[in-house]
């Protein structure tokens, strides 16, 4: 049966995207579209661009998530320049080097801009910080940029949608008036379940969402915050929990994969082969439990 996917933010916890790709193959469930915010963009761009789950779990298994921490080269000599970086340059990475690897990855199946996807079957999640709204890409670059949609680059636009704020440097769009600060979509969309139901691409089959969350006893566990980054933190962790709990009604719930990922930091780009494992059959066991009763 042919299905549409959406896949939430979580950072490195999304090696549990993998496992629930496993169970969604095994049942001869077949991605279509995809859409995806931050983490959950890197893996819809992925299915988009014709990876199979096998390839994919290579991918992830031969990742080193330490490979995309790149900070500018004078942070190596004067360690505290990185705060220098982090207030002019918004962000302690570049993040080249996601996009590097994102570029390399989508390369490898022909896929460069949006023109080389079917139109409508992938669609990627950012905030505008400086027009103060969402947007999607491709759908939105025309009429809020004027920029061709076809013509963008695939891996530009996962990058900015996996730009974790003041982690990663935010990227810049050229707009009609003045350039427009990007950054992960996460902010102001971390689960986008209503990208299909909107626009000229319309539901036009099953929409199963994927959703990576911690325990209730997690959520409602008090944060200790010490400074400015722990306040940022707790923050953006507020702002995406409220979102979600104020738009996922009770009918979605019944085509939402919900994946607990507990103990996990989202920018924990120090993750053992242990915790990769965990969160893998994290993702296989809530999928298996979920779609042996979906679609209802």
């Amino acid at each position: 049966m042919k299905i549409d996917g959406v896949f939430s933010g979580g950072g490195v916890k999304a090696f549990a995207f993998v496992g629930a790709l496993e169970s969604i193959e095994e049942k001869q469930l077949l991605l279509e579209r995809v859409a995806g915010t931050s983490a959950g963009a890197i893996v819809a761009s992925l299915i988009a661009a014709g990876y199979p789950f096998n390839e994919i779990k290579i991918l992830m298994d031969k990742l080193d998530l330490k490979q995309f921490s790149d900070p500018p080269s004078l942070t190596k000599i004067i360690p505290f320049s990185k705060w220098f970086f982090l207030y002019f340059q918004l962000g302690i990475n570049k993040g080249d080097k996601l996009e590097n690897w994102l570029y390399n990855q989508l390369a490898a199946k022909g896929i460069y801009t949006f023109s080389d996807l079917k139109p409508g079957y992938l669609k990627v999640i950012v905030s505008d910080l400086s027009l103060g709204k969402l947007v999607v890409i491709p759908d939105d670059l025309k009429r809020v940029y004027g920029i061709e949609p076809n013509y963008f680059p695939v891996s530009k636009a996962v990058r900015m949608s996996a730009g974790f704020p003041y982690f990663f440097m935010p990227k810049k769009l050229p707009g009609k008036s003045n350039k427009s600060i990007i950054v992960d979509g996460g902010l102001l969309s971390n689960f986008p379940l209503w990208v299909f139901e909107k626009g000229e691409y319309k539901r036009e089959r099953p929409i199963l969402g994927v959703k990576l969350t911690g325990s209730v006893e997690e959520q409602n566990q008090p944060r200790y915050i010490k400074n400015a980054l722990d306040m940022f933190h707790a923050l953006f962790s507020t702002m995406k929990l409220a979102h979600d709990a104020r738009y996922i009604s009770t009918s979605d719930k019944n085509n939402i994969i919900f994946i607990p990922v507990n103990d996990v930091q989202s920018m924990n780009f120090k993750l053992d082969t242990a915790t990769k494992e965990q969160l893998f059959q994290s993702g296989r066991q809530s999928a298996d439990r979920f779609l042996a009763r979906w679609p209802t």
